[in-house]
């Protein structure tokens, strides 16, 4: 098959397709041959040899996908699935390449009235907002939610998410194109992070949940917007890993701060997650009250624009890579 390799780390250019041998699926696995994938910041680390994949993991970019099943590893057959199911799959690796095993609780239907490529816009972005926002955080009907990075593919789902439950939600992007973007899917407070300070633009009160993508650079102002009883949750570190944490400040407010990770989660906690996902968020679109945002769908073989079009940040929403035509 064709895949999507990373001889050696560095920048865009280091992404060469190339023929490597197909996958074999393991017990509790399925093959899928891959119709799209997605580029999330994950792989653009793992580009850079700053996150590996975990030991037997497939080595090849790629944390989502979308496809059809052609065949089972054993001790997967004979349940839901046949031969030839449209599914969408959250990955530990391997997205970027014609064919990919999955572990079978990793496997979602594609959504009624999604077509086959976008679907690989939403396992990801659907397993990361779900588990952090509603499992972790427990955001309820009322409360404020801050989106930090509101028209990236996480943010643009979290909004979505956060205004189907009833929350009010308010979001931080870098120009007023992406903040318009951010208005149309629901968001009620826009921020622009380069000119407006996003803890005064919370008032008072402050949120109640905070999704940061950040990392250390906020930290300390996350906390000022944190309200009483306020939840952090971090999902990114592209402000960095360390920074100063006044647990005075926390205490005052009773609130916490919750650091998650989601390729590294033992399979059965994924399985979960991906079962929530589909108990919960499916049917917000298969009804259409949340749909899939896709800014660009680039071919296979043009991994490297799409890497340079992410590092760019000039994106609404997700950037996919079609693999094979739909």
């Amino acid at each position: 098959m064709r895949a999507i390799t990373i001889a050696e780390p560095g920048g865009p250019e280091a992404l060469v397709l190339a023929e490597v041998p197909d996958p074999v699926p393991g017990p509790g696995e399925v093959l899928v041959e891959v119709t799209a994938s997605a580029v999330n910041r994950a792989d653009l680390l793992q580009r850079q040899g700053r996150y590996d994949p975990a030991p037997g993991v497939s080595p090849y970019p790629g944390l989502e996908c979308s496809g059809r099943i052609a065949g089972f590893g054993p001790g997967a057959s004979g349940g839901a699935w046949s031969v030839g199911d449209q599914v969408c799959a959250l990955l530990a690796g391997g997205g970027y390449a014609e064919k990919v095993a999955v572990p079978l609780g990793q496997l979602l239907p594609v959504p009624k009235g999604v077509d086959l490529t976008t679907a690989a816009a939403l396992p990801e972005v659907a397993a990361t907002v779900w588990s952090n926002v509603f499992q972790v955080a427990n955001l309820r009907p009322g409360e404020t939610l801050l989106v930090h990075g509101g028209s990236s593919g996480i943010g643009t789902l979290a909004i979505q998410l956060g205004k189907a439950v009833g929350a009010k939600v308010a979001v931080t992007a870098g120009s007023a194109d992406k903040l318009a973007a951010c208005r149309e899917l629901g968001a009620d407070v826009l921020i622009n992070y380069r000119e407006q300070d996003f803890v005064a633009e919370l008032g008072e009160h402050g949120a109640d949940v905070i999704l940061d993508l950040v990392g250390a650079k906020y930290l300390a102002r996350n906390i000022e917007a944190l309200a009483v009883n306020g939840r952090l949750v971090v999902i990114g570190m592209q402000g960095g890993v360390k920074a100063e944490l006044d647990l005075g400040r926390l205490m005052a407010k009773r609130a916490a701060v919750i650091a998650t990770g989601l390729r590294t989660r033992p399979l059965d906690e994924k399985a979960a997650i991906i079962a929530a996902v589909r108990e919960h968020v499916w049917p917000l679109i298969e009804a259409g009250v949340v749909r899939p945002v896709v800014d660009r769908v680039f071919p296979l073989d043009e991994a490297a624009q799409a890497h340079r079009l992410m590092e760019s940040s000039g994106h609404v929403g997700k950037v996919l890579l079609a693999v094979r035509p739909a």
